[in-house]
């Protein structure tokens, strides 16, 4: 296809991957009138608001497609709300079984390996990061924040990074889409790219190679300063990417194995990949940039760069997955562990990992979470946990209805339209209709 400038709309690396990264919406499921009349028996796949919204933008051709999927309590079955096609100009219906780029969406899932391990005793929650990688033993930190990478900028870290601080993004690390000063700079100059967009270059981003193994990001990670005091303030890191590495380390196996091995597999979640095989590119969605209004196929389903073995397996936003698979991981928090008769993670692990585990000594004032909790890899309000994608995906569990909920579209930046911010308000809308009725 012919290049197409995305810089006069603003589209660049930082605007596409930045915004779409948490669950949108941010009170997420909290206030609404639930009771007992929504929980195991109301099995009604009618969701008014969900399905008016989804029409309203597949008409007008803002978005191809969205599926939103839900699920209650432990029935595996899921249904869907939405359509559309896999690309504009397809034939191809998306469904259930369609596979979109979960982008932050797998950092949920990451943390949940980290939990198990912490079960197992293999990890500890608190236990210092340089435990697992002596690299970052001795840290430093910017002063100032997003400041000069100089001497007179630096300060010794004043406790070292622990488990608990990677799951919650309170390391201190940085992270490319959210700093604006020389950190992201020196992030790019190193390679510390631990994601993937498109084969075309976006303007104003020179292209850059990521670094080829977990192992060479962590320890080039290593080198660059925390932009925060460990334990300190809130802020949108790495630190799932790196949290990779160090499951490697202890499993002493690459990541993605351990991944698979430990949840992918149990779970039956056939559809989710780091690398799309070539057989399943016909379940591939198209993922658009969205300029002026306009869409522009940055990542066409036949050419992906998701079709590539990755430079490695991104723990924060690599996966490519159905919303059928992602709503079976979501069974398995919400059964406790558990999908049907098969565990997959243990109670504890999900109980602890769905809670609140932020540090006491975080500061969240001015943050995507103020006034929230934080779980391993996403957002805890009141008894619901969740995350979303750049991509303008979005799911979460609710334990205290026992809902399950999904919602999966291809655009990004996912600010461009209000959509996924909107879906837990919507879907808070029918239920307290369900509720009235």
């Amino acid at each position: 296809m012919a290049y197409t400038d995305f810089s006069e709309g603003g589209l660049s690396r930082r605007s596409i991957l930045k915004g779409g990264a948490l669950l949108a919406g941010g009170s997420m499921l909290a206030g609404m009138p639930f009771g007992q009349a929504l929980l195991a028996h109301d099995v009604s796949e009618n969701w008014p608001s969900v399905a008016a919204a989804i029409e309203k933008y597949v008409s007008e051709k803002k978005i191809a497609n969205a599926i939103a999927s839900f699920g209650w309590n432990l029935d595996e079955k899921s249904h869907s709300v939405g359509g559309g096609t896999l690309a504009f100009g397809s034939t191809a219906k998306a469904d259930l079984n369609s596979l979109y780029r979960i982008y932050s969406m797998t950092k949920p899932v990451t943390g949940m390996v980290a939990m198990q391990l912490i079960c197992e005793g293999k990890l500890g929650l608190d236990q210092p990061l340089s435990d697992i990688l002596p690299a970052f033993a001795q840290m430093k930190v910017q002063k100032e924040y997003d400041g000069a990478i100089t001497e007179d900028n630096l300060e010794p870290a004043k406790n070292p990074i622990t488990i608990r601080q990677l799951l919650t993004h309170t390391s201190g690390l940085g992270y490319q889409i959210i700093q604006k000063g020389p950190i992201m700079d020196e992030y790019y100059r190193l390679g510390l790219l631990p994601g993937q967009v498109s084969r075309m270059p976006i303007p104003g981003i020179p292209t850059m190679k990521p670094v080829g193994s977990l192992e060479a990001f962590a320890d080039t990670l290593a080198t660059v300063p925390l932009v925060y005091q460990p334990g300190t303030k809130w802020s949108y890191s790495v630190g799932l990417d790196l949290m990779g590495r160090v499951i490697e380390v202890v499993e002493g196996k690459p990541f993605d194995q351990v991944m698979y091995d430990m949840i992918l597999g149990p779970a039956g979640m056939d559809s989710s990949y780091f690398t799309v095989p070539e057989s399943e590119i016909g379940r591939l969605t198209t993922n658009y940039g969205v300029v002026n209004g306009q869409n522009f196929p940055i990542d066409p389903a036949a050419t992906s760069i998701y079709l590539d073995k990755p430079a490695f397996p991104f723990g924060g936003a690599g996966l490519v997955c159905s919303p059928h698979d992602y709503d079976r991981f979501l069974h398995v928090l919400l059964g406790m562990g558990k999908i049907g008769k098969t565990r997959v993670l243990s109670e504890l692990a999900v109980r602890v990992g769905t809670s609140n585990i932020l540090p006491a000594t975080a500061d969240l004032t001015g943050t995507w979470v103020e006034g929230q909790g934080f779980g391993a890899g996403g957002r805890v309000v009141d008894k619901a946990f969740g995350w979303g994608g750049a991509a303008a995906t979005a799911a979460f569990v609710d334990f205290k209805t026992g809902l399950r909920a999904g919602f999966f579209t291809q655009y990004m930046p996912s600010d461009a339209y209000a959509i996924q911010g909107e879906f837990p308000d919507l879907v808070a809308k029918d239920l307290a209709a369900k509720h009235n009725g």
